[in-house]
């Protein structure tokens, strides 16, 4: 059972991060709790969701706390992967990530931390190059963008 909810779960969090107006919908006050309860009530039966999750989604509307739901989300699978024994890894790159990449990374964090890691990988141009790595408490940031920054700062006191 606690697969099918998260994989609904998951489902319902690519519905959100996928459409504006369904992000609208569950965030903006100006819908009724009938409207939203309406509204998810054909997406989740459109997409087949009639587990756990859709109950929980319903009364998440029905009782106007769906503006919270990414959230509670979020912590589902925090807890869930705490029960498993696993920790997520933010990873912060200047361009995507190849397959064989993260999952080299994945290796090497899961062998430095003892516990099975997944990786949550975002891109930033704007690192010019390098990685930022989240894992936990502790931050590793590699970044060419840090680098010169250090440099530029290094460069001031001196001159």
């Amino acid at each position: 059972m606690t697969a099918d909810v998260e994989r609904d779960l998951n489902t319902i969090e690519g519905f959100l991060d996928e459409s504006s107006d369904l992000d609208r919908l569950v965030k903006s006050p100006a819908f009724s709790a009938e409207e939203q309860v309406a509204a998810l009530s054909a997406l989740l039966d459109k997409a087949g969701i009639k587990s756990l999750a859709a109950n929980f989604v319903k009364l998440a509307a029905q009782n106007r706390r769906l503006f919270v739901l990414p959230g509670m989300i979020a912590a589902y699978k925090m807890l869930l992967a705490e029960k498993r024994g696993e920790v997520t890894a933010e990873v912060t790159s200047a361009a995507p990530m190849s397959d064989a990449h993260a999952s080299a990374l994945k290796d090497a964090l899961s062998a430095s931390s003892g516990k099975n890691v997944n990786i949550t990988a975002k891109v930033d141009p704007a690192l010019i190059g390098g990685l930022v790595v989240k894992l936990g408490s502790r931050m590793v940031d590699t970044s060419l963008r840090t680098k010169l920054n250090s440099l530029k700062f290094a460069m001031k006191e001196v001159g």
